[in-house]
Parts: C-alpha cells; sequence; structure tokens
C-alpha cells in the first residue's frame, strides 16, 4: 500500500506555544499547500485526517476526507496553550521519562501512540487503495516510527515539516521510506 502522510500547515501561535490538541487556525493558504501537495500525490486515494482545524483545513482542501479523533495531536493538559519557557522545572519531568510522561490533565506519548495504533491497523486492513493523512507531528511520527521498525525512543528524529508529504511503501514483508518532507 501506498501511504501518503501529510502534516498541516505551520499553525497561527506564537513559537515556543505547547498546543497539542489546543484548535488552532494556520498562518497559511491551506489551498496553497495543496495545490502544491498534489503534484506528489497519487490520483485516487483515500484520504484521513485529524478533525483538528489545522489538519482538517487541509484535508478538505485535497478532498473530503474521513476524520477519526484517533489522528488528534497528544494532549498536554494544562499546558496547553502555555509557553514552554513559563513551565520551568516540570519539563526535567518530561525530559526524564518523555515516552511515559502526562502532563497534568492530558496523556502520555505511550497513549497517544496507543490510539494512533489502533487507527493505522484499521487503515492496514485495505491496502488496495493508496491512503493519505493529513496530522499532527506526534501521530505522523508514532505511524512512520511503527511501520519502519523505529524504537519509540527514537522518534523524535522523524521531524515532519508542517506542510509537506513523506511517503512510505508498506508491504508484506515490510516497509520502504520512498521519499521525506516533500
Amino acid at each position: 500500500m501506498e501511504l501518503h502522510l501529510i502534516r498541516h500547515p505551520r499553525p497561527d501561535v506564537a513559537p515556543g506555544i505547547c498546543y497539542g490538541q489546543s484548535d488552532l487556525g494556520l498562518a497559511e493558504c491551506p489551498d496553497e499547500v495543496a495545490a502544491r501537495l498534489r503534484a506528489f500525490l497519487p490520483p485516487t486515494y483515500r484520504l484521513h485526517a485529524s478533525p483538528l482545524t489545522r489538519a482538517r483545513l487541509l484535508a478538505e482542501a485535497l478532498g473530503e476526507p474521513l476524520l477519526d479523533e484517533r489522528l488528534r495531536e497528544i494532549h498536554f493538559g494544562s499546558w496547553e496553550m502555555q509557553a514552554f519557557d513559563d513551565l520551568g522545572p516540570v519539563l526535567a519531568a518530561w525530559e526524564a521519562d518523555p515516552l511515559g510522561f502526562r502532563a497534568p490533565g492530558g496523556e502520555s506519548v505511550q497513549d497517544m501512540a496507543q490510539r494512533v495504533r489502533a487507527w493505522l491497523n484499521d487503515c492496514l486492513a485495505d491496502t488496495a487503495t493508496p491512503a493519505v493523512v493529513v496530522g499532527h507531528g506526534g501521530p505522523l511520527r508514532v505511524i512512520a516510527g511503527t511501520l519502519l521498525g523505529i524504537p519509540p525512543e527514537r522518534w523524535l528524529g522523524l521531524d515532519f515539516a508542517c506542510g509537506h508529504g513523506t511517503r512510505l511503501d508498506v508491504h508484506d514483508w515490510g516497509c520502504v521510506l520512498k521519499w521525506f518532507n516533500r
């Protein structure tokens, strides 16, 4: 199966703000981003997207997406819309356990990965049709990391650029990274 992973366009948020599941607008026109991406996409595909505005608007510019809550970004709880610089020493707890740490009222990377993998298992049930996913950095890291066999503690090395696409070809025997951040 041909699988395209697209990160949403740049969100309309100041640098250094923790925004996770906060529903933000876009700093880029989704129609312009979609026009650039179409050249890299197959002629027909199943289109999946996070329901958060920054992903949904691009997905709608590409077609009629199947919106799925499991594709939302990680929820940072009380950290949402706070400046990372203002979080102070609590960031050390996250750095000490990046996969298991949970911000107050939020979810851990492990929690997010579990819901994203459930979506991925459903998506892989239909391998006959190419799939395009418009989502967020965290869930895209889970999808690519899982398919490529990268250990979770190394997923941050998969730096999906806003408004760019990545292609994976999924086979019974494994996965091939065809291109990254086009």
